[in-house]
């Protein structure tokens, strides 16, 4: 198998991550009295942010739509990333960075969330490992 193969799995794997992470807007399990009174309180509560008045709400949003543009952004990378290893571009070092950050992505997906982004996290990783064997290889196409 050939790193180009991995690195476009692990692209449109990011695509599907960035799509389910965006779809879960606004990212709240609202479903009864007591989440919604938090969802209030989180729009309610005004403060000063540099000379801006913010709420708590505007920081958790504001955050998940950083974070979809994010995984948008190393979706598109990854897919580069392959067409540079196809030519034979050295690529392991960009590879490393990416897989410790999704190894990361899939630790903080078990401690703080649920099965489908740890999930999502790990198919990545895996991904990212294997790109990383077969390019470490020279096999580069």
């Amino acid at each position: 198998m050939k790193p180009t193969l991995f690195l476009r799995v692990a692209s449109v794997l990011t695509l599907l991550y960035c799509l389910g992470h965006t779809s879960g807007v606004p990212w709240t399990p609202a479903q009864g009295p007591t989440e919604m009174a938090v969802i209030e309180a989180m729009k309610s509560h005004h403060f000063d942010v540099i000379g801006l008045q913010r709420t708590y709400w505007d920081f958790y949003f504001g955050f998940g739509l950083i974070i979809s543009v994010f995984m948008l952004a190393q979706a598109v990378i990854l897919w580069q990333l392959a067409g540079l290893a196809k030519r034979g571009i050295q690529v392991r070092s960009i590879i490393v960075s990416f897989l410790a950050a999704f190894l990361i992505n899939a630790a903080l997906a078990w401690k703080y969330f649920f099965i489908i982004p740890l999930v999502m996290a790990i198919a990545i990783s895996t991904c990212l490992a294997l790109a990383l064997l077969t390019e470490s290889k020279g096999s580069g196409a």
